[in-house]
Parts: C-alpha cells; structure tokens; sequence
C-alpha cells in the first residue's frame, strides 16, 4: 500500500472520528446566567468624606445598563439641574455621575439606584446599590423607616415619593408646593421606606405619589400623606411610621365655560359641585329660561338655556353657598340643535330591588303616560308610574317585578318632550329578571366597632362599589339580589355622620377618614346565602 493511500485512509478515519464524537453532544450556551453584576470600586470610593469633585465613576466586573433610571435613582437631597448619570442604552463596565449643580456645604448626599443597575445581556439587577457621600468631616448616620397605605385603595400605588422636609425658621406647610424637599427616597414596588444618612434635627414626613417627578406637591394630579406631628432625630428613629396617602378635594372653582351646542354650555369646575349657581349677567329675552343637572361622570354642570337669541359673548356669575363669585365670559354663536335620544339605565337584566330608569342627552322636561306602555312576555299589559327627577335629569319606571319575566316599554310619539321642544319617535326598551335563585346574599356581621356610624360596602374586583348599607347600630347587614361573583367589604368610619368617605387635607391637618377592607375576597354563587363576621380589630 502507496504511502499516499495510507494519508487518505488516515485523513478518512480522523473525520468518522469527528461525525460521531458530534454526534454524542452538542456545544449548549452553559446555565442562564443569575449573577447580578458586582461592584468593584468606585473613585472616589463610597461613604467618602470632604467630598470636593464633580464626577464618580462606580465600577462593576461586567458590562451594565441602566433600567428605568428617571424612576429608580433617587439623589437625596435633590439636585437642581439634576446630574446627569451615564450609560443610557448603551452598555458600560461603569457608571459615570457628572454633577452640575454646586453641592452644598457640610452635607450628605446619597443616590439610591434602586434596581436599575443590571448587566447586559440576562438583566439581572443590583439591587437597591447606593453611593453616599459627604461634603463635610463626617458621615450623617440616622434613619427612618415606615411603610405607606392608601386611604382609598386597598393597596397602595407604587413610586412613592417619601420626604422630609428640615423644620427650622424659614419651614412651612406651604413648602410641599413650592420647595424640593431636603431627603428624599421611593417605595418603588413595596409598601415599606427607609430614608438613610439623615442629620440631626427636626423634620416634616411626607409621601408623594409624585406624577411629575419633580418633588412638588401639585393637588390636582398627585396624592399626599403625612405624620401629624413634626419627627426629631435621633429621639425617633425607633419608631415604624405609617403614610396614608389620599387624594385631596381641590378648593372650587368654576373653569371658563363652553358652548356645546345650539341651547347648552358646559360649566366645568373643580372641587365640590355643592350649591353651584349660574347666573346670567347679559341681556336675555324675557322669556329666558334654564334648566341645569349635573354630569354624571365629569366635574361639570350641563347649562341648557331657551330660547336661543343673538349676541357675540354671554356673561354669567358663579357662585355657591360658601361665599365663591366668579364672573365668567364665554363665545356664542349659533349651531346645530341638539336632537332628543334616549339611554336606558339596564343593559340585559334588572335587579329585583331596582327600578328601570333612563335619560336622556337633552333635558327632560314632561312625559306623557297615556303614551306608554309596558308589558310582559305574555304581552301582558303590567301597570306602572313614572317618575321624572329634573335635577338628575333621568325618569324612573316604578312596576311590580316578577321573576324570570321579560319586559317591553314602548314609548310612542310626543311620549316624552325636552326642555328645547324636542319630542321622540317611537322607542322602546327590552329588558327582563332573572329568577331570584340566580342571585346570592351575604349576610354581615360588623364586631368591634369602635364608633358608629359606618358605611358598609361591597365591591367588586376593581373597588367598584356594587352595594352599601350605613350601620347606626349593632345588626346583621342583609346584602340581597348580588350576582355570582368574587366580592370584597370594606368599612368606612363615618365620623362627621354625612353619609359619604371623606378625605383629608394637608394644610388643614385633617386625616382622611378611616377604612378598613376585609383581608379575603367572598366567593358568592348562585342561590348561596354567605354568614361572615368582619372583626374590626384596633
């Protein structure tokens, strides 16, 4: 055999070896990588004192990135310009802060990463990583720590801002609007907060649910809470504060007014509607006349005026009962007349101890009876009587209820006539009851109420209230006709007895009106009747 057929048989042998030893395995990427990135060093290294540069850079031993950085870092007290921390999207095996702002004098800073600091390619993160520095010969070393609650919601929104405002000559209430806070930290997913590298002294406990991330109180888009009284350090340090955050009611005030339509405008407002009063300043025909109801979801007053005349502008006065004037100018002109359509209260089915209502997108003015009729599916007539409540603007259908029956109104027409002469064509409503053994009924029993009255609510999975009963004394609460469902109780302590949950108020010092939520949901089925005792534990 040729020495050159001995190289080909050789050549052929070491590729078989090849095919099977691949064939035995293959070449895999190893285990998902677990391990957050470490931090090495940083210049100039963490918890430095006489802290004189304008740049930190923290190292890691692997590339990183950072998450969600505007909500995760937190720098404490706050800077104004902030600075202006790198890398942004793109990956780095450190983290560079350039300062702009001159730091203040005998000060500790700490900036909280929370859990935006990650590695490259698995995302895991190093989790709540701080830096602290100070400017001055030592360290600050107290803390404060609490948890926070919503006053409303049965669990708190996360990002929470939770701040301290230093209480000395210059301090005010009025601060919160207007002044960044002197320490700062976030709830971030959690109910709990710590605020770390605090000096002595005295300071005001506020949380924030900060929408505009910017430290500052703003009522009508963010929610506040806070400690009554004012916190000294280091005397209260050992303590566990609790935050209930609340969204305030804003002061009224009538918004510039806007017509919608030939005979309406829309009277926008904040606050209260309370005894809201339109008053017309213009020169108006003589047989000028309104008709107002308010929004049924907007904070706003539907104002619809007859007849309609010419004028460029209208003045009007707002005012209510507790000394508010405004005087407000709007645009007129002529438009399209609104036409009369009716909107029916009941989507599929009605419950036994409701009744059929509708209304309509003009104003309700009169209805005719003789024009309706009702009848059952037997079409059977069924006797009923109307009732039409102007200031709600909705009419309501008041007839015995029989179970598993299916119900036709009709309404004629000229049945029903609107404030602006409009009348309606031929309608009519379908709707029917079920059998009451389709509905459940939890029967509650309240202990330890340490003062009555309280509201007493059930709602569904998204706090929507399906049910209320007010409890002056001591009884069983029968909540009937409930559909099969998942349900939740909640308990409102009515101390100024109005009949509503109210909310607190910052400068005035008031706390919102407690609740409290029965911790597991009820599972309600069709013909079930539930016992429950709700302990109301102090």
């Amino acid at each position: 055999m040729s020495k050159r057929l001995n190289m080909v048989l050789l050549t052929l042998v070491s590729l078989l070896l090849v095919v099977n030893c691949a064939k035995k395995g293959s070449i895999t990427g190893g285990p998902k990588d677990e391990t957050p990135p470490v931090f090495i060093k940083a210049l100039p290294p963490n918890f430095s004192t006489n802290f004189d540069r304008n740049e930190i850079r923290i190292y890691f031993d692997e590339y990183i990135k950072l998450n969600d950085a505007q909500k995760q870092i937190i720098v404490s007290p706050p800077m104004d310009p902030k600075p202006t921390i790198t890398p942004l999207g793109v990956p780095s095996k450190y983290i560079k802060i350039k300062f702009i702002d001159t730091l203040l004098e005998n000060t500790t800073y700490s900036i909280n990463f929370g859990e935006s600091i990650v590695d490259n390619n698995e995302e895991n993160p190093n989790s709540f990583f701080r830096y602290v520095f100070t400017t001055g010969d030592f360290l600050d070393s107290l803390s404060v720590k609490g948890t926070i609650s919503d006053a409303y919601q049965k669990e708190p929104d996360s990002y929470i801002t939770v701040a301290l405002y230093e209480v000395d000559e210059n301090y005010s209430d009025s601060l919160v609007y207007k002044t960044v806070p002197r320490y700062i930290t976030n709830t971030l997913d959690s109910i709990g907060f710590s605020l770390h590298n605090l000096k002595e002294g005295k300071f005001k406990l506020v949380a924030l649910k900060d929408v505009s991330n910017n430290y500052l109180y703003e009522p009508k888009q963010d929610k506040i809470g806070f400690y009554e009284e004012i916190i000294t350090l280091p005397e209260d340090t050992a303590k566990v504060f609790n935050l209930n955050i609340f969204k305030e009611i804003l002061d009224f005030k009538a918004l510039k007014p806007k017509q919608v339509s030939k005979n309406e405008f829309l009277f926008p407002y904040e606050g209260l509607l309370d005894s809201m009063n339109v008053k017309i300043l213009s020169d108006i025909p003589d047989d000028y006349d309104t008709q107002v109801f308010p929004d049924k979801e907007k904070d706003t007053l539907h104002y619809w005026f007859r007849p309609f005349f010419e004028a460029d502008s209208l003045i009007f006065e707002v005012t209510n009962s507790k000394n508010y004037r405004d005087t407000l100018v709007a645009r007129f002109k002529d438009q399209y007349k609104d036409s009369l359509k009716l909107i029916s209260s009941v989507k599929s089915s009605l419950e036994p101890n409701k009744n059929f209502t509708f209304s309509a997108n003009t104003p309700l003015d009169s209805i005719n009876e003789s024009l309706i009729s009702l009848t059952d599916k037997d079409t059977l007539d069924v006797h009923f009587s109307i009732t039409l409540d102007k200031a709600k603007n909705e009419a309501q259908l008041i007839f015995e209820k029989t179970e598993s029956n299916a119900y036709n109104l009709k309404l004629l027409p000229d049945a029903i006539k609107d404030f602006i002469g409009n009348v309606n064509d031929t309608v009519q409503f379908n709707f029917r009851t079920k059998k009451i053994t389709d509905y459940g009924t939890i029967f509650l029993t309240l202990q330890n109420v340490k003062a009555y009255p309280v509201i007493v609510q059930i709602t569904n999975d998204k706090e929507e209230v399906v049910s209320e009963k007010i409890a002056k004394s001591q009884e069983t609460l029968v909540f009937e006709y409930l559909n099969p469902s998942k349900y939740f109780i909640r308990v409102i302590f009515d101390q100024n007895n109005n009949g509503k949950w109210d909310t607190g108020n910052f400068l005035k010092g008031i706390q919102p009106e407690e609740m409290r939520y029965f911790l597991e949901p009820i599972e309600l089925r069709a013909n079930w009747e539930i016992k429950q005792t709700f302990t109301l534990e102090e």
